[in-house]
């Protein structure tokens, strides 16, 4: 194994745990920075709260002696690269960089001459060399690209994927001059199969939005699609598999009870903010896409009210269970998650609402939601069952049948269609798609 100089990686979630253990396992000695003492604690006893990274290559980083995960910035000192993966929230629709700041701020202390910086946290065209690199100067007193080397490199973690991982998804990466490109090159060369240099920051950062922009009105077209068709008696299910044997000029994309995790919900907005902010415009695709994704969950509830109101049911009072919490499959990420958002507006009518979901932790539950098991009494017991997330832990078999009806908002079901996609009976259960 090739030995590597020190790597300090500041925030140690999604993004930044799996970038730190690949580290280590190459060569690399890390410092995790992480400001939740709480994670801090679990990470030194060797224990994995991300689910794609197991407790054993925790615990084998911190035998190997070449990982610390620590909550203070002291342990950054003589670093050689820094990689900062915080969040970038969105606060009342602007852009909330504090973490970036912060990072800059205390990182900027701790820089010394020769080294390199690359900022992954997803953020508008212009942050890295308008805002990041100016306080990393201010606070070091060295110049990017004259003392110290700095760039982007968006992330491209996609958590639960068995195919594409840190390692073989191709890595996008950019530096403020030639200089930084290739020194932030040459970290991520030995750390992943394939690096992707562009000329500049601003098309790095670019980079990542216009990905997640273009799954989000993606999305968005055929959410819309799929209200309408419910509408006009169309299979809009079907109609996606009949488009996708096209071989050329089609990506699928398939209907859902909203858009959520760290991305889609966020990172479109970032580009819609920077173009009306600096050109004075507006994004259109973009805002429309949030005004259809943001509203599906409501999409959601207005079906439930059709199909309890056909059975002579009010929501108020109706036992409903919600299979998935999370904002997508086989993961315990609930942030932004529209099936969160679809539990709370079902709570708040009065129903009695049940959430299964083996991989969400019970603090994810909006009020008045119960945390229960998919199992057959309580299937059973629902007057209704919303599938929100597909997780491969379900039984399909068993809510089949034994639920009384079933909305799938997924299309996880194998119906029986015969045209139309407002009800099909297969076992015991009525079965609606969204």
């Amino acid at each position: 194994m090739k030995i590597y100089g020190k790597l300090v990686v500041v925030g140690q979630g999604y993004v930044g745990l799996p970038l730190a253990m690949r580290a280590v396992e190459v060569g690399w000695s890390v410092v995790g920075i992480e400001v939740d003492e709480g994670r801090v604690k679990r990470l030194t006893s060797g224990e994995s709260y991300v689910e794609d990274i197991p407790d054993t290559v925790v615990a084998a980083a911190i035998s190997s002696g070449r990982y610390q995960a620590s909550s203070s910035y002291q342990d950054a000192f003589g670093f050689d690269v820094a990689v900062v993966t915080v969040p970038t929230p969105l606060r009342e629709g602007i852009p909330d960089l504090s973490y970036i700041e912060s990072s800059g701020r205390s990182l900027g202390p701790r820089l010394r001459p020769g080294a390199t910086v690359i900022l992954e946290s997803t953020t508008y065209p212009g942050t890295t060399d308008e805002l990041f690199g100016p306080l990393l100067e201010e606070t070091s007193g060295l110049v990017a690209g004259d003392s110290f080397f700095l760039g982007y490199s968006p992330e491209r973690i996609d958590p639960g994927n068995q195919s594409w991982n840190l390692v073989n998804t191709p890595k996008v990466v950019s530096g403020i001059d030639e200089h930084s490109l290739q020194a932030v090159r040459a970290f991520y060369g030995s750390i992943v199969e394939t690096t992707v240099p562009v000329a500049s920051v601003r098309t790095a950062e670019l980079t990542k939005l216009l990905e997640n922009t273009f799954r989000h009105v993606n999305i968005a077209l055929v959410n819309e699609l799929a209200m309408f068709a419910h509408e006009l008696g169309v299979d809009v299910w079907e109609a996606i598999e009949a488009a996708s044997t096209k071989p050329f000029g089609f990506l699928r994309f398939t209907p859902g009870p909203g858009v959520g995790g760290h991305c889609l919900p966020i990172d479109p907005s970032y580009l819609s903010w920077r173009v009306r902010r600096s050109l004075g415009r507006s994004f259109r695709f973009v805002e429309l896409a949030n005004d259809v994704n943001d509203h599906m969950p409501d999409h959601v509830v207005r079906r439930v009210l059709e199909i309890l109101n056909r059975r002579r049911s009010a929501v108020n009072g109706s036992r409903i269970l919600l299979l998935g919490l999370a904002y997508k499959k086989n993961t315990g990420d609930a942030r932004e998650s529209s099936a969160v958002r679809v539990a709370a507006l079902l709570a708040g009518l009065g129903a009695d609402v049940r959430a299964a979901d083996p991989h969400v932790d019970e603090s994810c539950l909006p009020s008045g939601v119960a945390l229960v098991e998919a199992d057959a009494e309580e299937i059973a017991a629902a007057d209704l069952v919303i599938v929100l997330v597909d997780h491969d832990a379900f039984s399909r078999e068993l809510v089949e049948r034994t639920a009384r009806a079933v909305l799938d908002t997924r299309c996880w079901l194998p119906t029986q269609r015969s045209g139309r996609h407002d009800a099909a009976r297969v076992l015991g259960a009525e079965i609606e798609l969204l």
